[in-house]
């Protein structure tokens, strides 16, 4: 909890964050990741090792450019509703969800330097599936759901927990409400389909002033991830205010659409170079971004070339 009443990325302090940990584990290390879940990385000590020096390598990354890290936690898909299909009792999950933000503070004490922060983030995802708004739940539902995940997270000294691949309001809600009552600030970051809209067909706009209202104490910011620019560009061209609300990108490789990424069999890569420009055309637009990384299909690659155009000259144009 050392940043979690200020964290650098709204203090005037610009992070990297990583890529796509569960593509880059499965597609490019051939890892199996049953339910898609990274928690499995901490079982086995093989594994383990792989994932603490995957984070190093972000870390690295980061101090190269002088940058914080926000470092999320293996835990998209740990959630207790997520137990039997893993095979593990409720215990034993919630011993895993423990040592994954064991990881993440034992690498901060081992790596951490005063121009590179390294904030500690519980990562957060979707009681279902990131890409279908089936079964949805009440703002009441998703909080008493995703409680539980969220206290153990701010008893193990999380900085703020981030809600990644949130595809509609009512549970993106419920996240922020079960985290200021835990005393952690939230991140919620949206998914988008290609006309950059969630798939329950409201606005950015839409879903950001309706989960603020939600709240008494609302998410620290917003970010989106799961999605290509070219998907949300347009969204976020206006000037009204709740664009500010928006600090974070982790944007996919690829430019297909959720149902054709679900159906795909072998990994997009996009374009690093390209992609990296699209991230300097919109956080020129952008000046408020301050988290920068990846989601499904990228890996250091891309968040090499995003760190090389974000912190170079100011950008020109537009995203083609």
């Amino acid at each position: 909890m050392k940043y979690r009443n200020a964290l650098p990325q709204i203090n005037g302090k610009d992070c990297l964050t990583d890529g796509g940990l569960e593509t880059t584990l499965v597609f490019l290390e051939g890892i199996d990741l049953p339910q898609f879940s990274a928690i499995y990385m901490l079982v086995h000590p093989q594994h383990r090792q792989y994932l603490e020096d995957y984070y190093r390598s972000y870390i690295e990354l980061g101090q190269h450019y002088g940058v914080g890290v926000v470092l999320e936690s293996a835990t998209w898909r740990s959630s207790h509703g997520w137990a039997e299909a893993l095979g593990y009792s409720p215990e034993q999950l919630d011993a895993l969800n423990r040592d994954a933000i064991r990881l993440l503070t034992g690498l901060r004490e081992a790596c951490e330097t005063p121009q590179s922060p390294l904030v500690v983030s519980g990562c957060i995802g979707p009681r279902g599936d990131g890409y279908v708004a089936e079964h949805k739940m009440s703002v009441a539902e998703a909080e008493a759901y995703h409680r539980q995940q969220i206290e153990l997270f701010a008893d193990e000294g999380v900085d703020c927990v981030t809600a990644m691949t949130m595809n509609y309001i009512e549970e993106a809600a419920g996240i922020a409400r079960a985290a200021a009552a835990a005393g952690v600030p939230a991140v919620i970051s949206f998914t988008v389909e290609t006309d950059g809209r969630l798939i329950t067909g409201e606005s950015l706009e839409q879903a950001i002033s309706a989960v603020d209202a939600a709240c008494d104490s609302p998410p620290a910011y917003y970010m989106i991830n799961c999605a290509h620019p070219t998907h949300f560009d347009d969204a976020l061209a206006s000037k009204e205010p709740w664009v500010q609300r928006i600090r974070g990108l982790r944007a996919n490789a690829s430019k297909c659409s959720h149902a054709e990424l679900d159906c795909a069999e072998k990994l997009d890569i996009g374009n690093p170079q390209e992609l990296a420009r699209e991230y300097r055309v919109l956080t020129g637009r952008l000046p408020q971004v301050s988290v920068v990384g990846g989601c499904c299909g990228t890996d250091m690659r891309h968040i090499r070339a995003i760190a090389e155009q974000r912190f170079g000259e100011a950008p020109v144009g537009n995203i083609a």
